[in-house]
């Protein structure tokens, strides 16, 4: 799903696109503006570690984080989850990115985790919250909430940088 986010902005704004995983930093250092795309699970960002293992090489670079996945968009709890969410010190932009949730196409931990999480929040008897009723909702469902209209807030924010 931010693949599709990043084709996205890539259309939008001609920059390169590079995969964490299979690049040296050295071929990233090079640029002045960083996007960094990635899945949000329980454990943070998708990708996040990249920034966070090259921190000094890239602390005088601008850098913008998106993250993808299948939670409604709600500013207050993206704004409280913030620095959980990014686990460093850095006030980076970040932006959210309602994603997709397609249960038969995620890995065998991914499945095993979210069926965890889905009987802890079926669980529960008090009103759910945004992301646990979304949860509940997809959960037997293949569904694609991916738009366009959430790379404006990005493309904004690269504008101020400019």
């Amino acid at each position: 799903v931010q693949q599709k986010i990043t084709n996205w902005l890539k259309n939008e704004t001609g920059f390169t696109c590079l995969k964490t995983k299979s690049t040296n930093i050295n071929e990233i250092i090079k640029y002045d503006i960083i996007i960094l795309g990635g899945g949000i699970y329980a454990s943070g960002i998708a990708g996040l570690s990249f920034i966070k293992k090259n921190f000094n090489k890239l602390k005088d670079k601008k850098i913008i984080i998106f993250c993808c996945g299948a939670s409604l968009y709600e500013e207050n709890a993206l704004s409280k989850s913030k620095n959980v969410i990014l686990k460093i010190d850095v006030k980076y932009p970040l932006f959210y990115c309602r994603g997709a949730f397609y249960f038969d196409n995620m890995s065998f931990k991914d499945r095993v985790l979210c069926n965890l999480l889905k009987k802890v929040v079926a669980k529960k008897s008090s009103t759910y919250e945004p992301w646990e009723k979304a949860l509940i909702e997809a959960f037997d469902n293949k569904n694609d909430w991916t738009d366009k209209k959430y790379i404006e807030p990005i493309l904004k924010c690269l504008d101020n940088l400019n």
